[in-house]
């Protein structure tokens, strides 16, 4: 066997004589999926900002750059605040591997802190 996924020797591949690996091909990064408009969705509440979008698995949705979110979301019975990189596969938007999740302990001591931090940003 390979020590590695991406080369294969042509017996293995294919009969083609070439031992040259085939290259991976790229899909275009596509949008996020559109926001609804205003006013569309009985799913909103009036203390719900107009950002907001329902995920695939119920959870809420703030993006926060083109393909970072902030989402609120329910695992294993407790509620957990996590900001994630998003990419896209099968038309279909996934969380990534690079981001955080925070208990409501984690968050709310992290907003506890926001002065403070915002003021250190600001001396840089």
């Amino acid at each position: 066997m390979p020590k590695s996924k991406e080369y294969l020797s042509s017996s293995e591949e294919s009969d083609s004589g070439s031992d040259v690996p085939k290259p991976k091909k790229r899909k275009a990064e596509k949008e996020p999926p559109k926001k609804q408009e205003k006013g569309k969705s009985s799913e909103k509440s009036k203390a719900e900002s107009s950002d907001v979008e329902k995920g695939p698995n119920g959870e809420l949705m703030f993006q926060l750059a083109r393909m970072r979110y902030a989402t609120v979301s329910e695992f294993r019975g407790k509620v957990l605040v996590s900001i994630r990189e998003y990419y896209e596969k099968d038309g279909d938007l996934r969380p990534g591997k690079k981001g955080i999740s925070l208990s409501l302990e984690q968050w709310n001591s992290l907003k506890d802190h926001m002065e403070d931090i915002d003021k250190a940003v600001k001396k840089f």
